[in-house]
């Protein structure tokens, strides 16, 4: 690796330890209905979010929630002797991207065939904490 390269992977490196992230990857839903969740709990307050999708009927919702606690977990883990509490954690951004697709086939009339595509996605949940003096 080049000098150059080798510069940006360490500063890349170092952010990371301020970032607070976790990752759910193929998760069998579609993307379209990941994002519907999603957007009710960005920019929220953890303990708010954890309430909207707690009381949320959609099945994504049990998902994201699961997600959520182990953005928290994470939070947790790189910053021990902080009360969660006290640091004000808010969902800082939530992405949902598309990721593969089951192909199949379904039969039709006159020997024809429709395919189906059968979505999944990938969540990427930031937290962050509203405290900026630690």
């Amino acid at each position: 690796m080049g000098l150059r390269k080798h510069i940006r992977a360490e500063k890349l490196k170092e952010q990371r330890k301020t970032q607070y992230f976790a990752r759910l990857n193929n998760c069998p839903t579609s993307p379209r209905k990941m994002r519907l969740v999603a957007d009710m709990i960005r920019g929220q307050e953890v303990n708010k979010a954890l309430g909207i999708l707690k009381y949320t009927k959609k099945e994504a919702a049990q998902r994201l929630e699961k997600l959520l606690l182990s953005a928290i977990a994470n939070w947790q883990n790189k910053n021990e002797g902080v009360r969660i509490e006290d640091s004000n954690l808010y969902v800082k951004s939530i992405n949902v991207d598309s990721a593969r697709m089951l192909k199949r086939l379904r039969p039709a009339p006159q020997g024809r065939a429709y395919r189906i595509r059968k979505r999944s996605n990938h969540v990427t949940l930031f937290v962050d904490s509203k405290n900026t003096n630690e």
